[in-house]
């Protein structure tokens, strides 16, 4: 669990990553043509501070939504 935000659980998605070849339509071209799709994953923007948390100052991973929402105080 070490690529989840502690505050929300934001954590890692899929996704695809797509090859495609050729020139558009648009372009003059015969079309786009999809050659490979292959699996891909996307990580959320995570961030380790120091945040007081119950009077306590803990060192936490925060993704960068949460930390400009201000969800958490941080510490120093």
């Amino acid at each position: 669990m070490s690529r989840t935000c502690d505050v929300c659980g934001k954590g890692p998605s899929a996704g695809s990553n797509i090859s495609q070849r050729g020139l558009a339509k648009k372009k003059g071209g015969v079309g786009r043509r999809t050659t490979r799709v292959t699996k891909r994953r996307f990580l959320p923007n995570l961030q380790s501070v120091r945040a007081v948390i119950n009077g306590q100052t803990k060192k936490i991973k925060i993704c960068t939504g949460c930390l400009k929402g201000g969800k958490v105080q941080k510490a120093g």
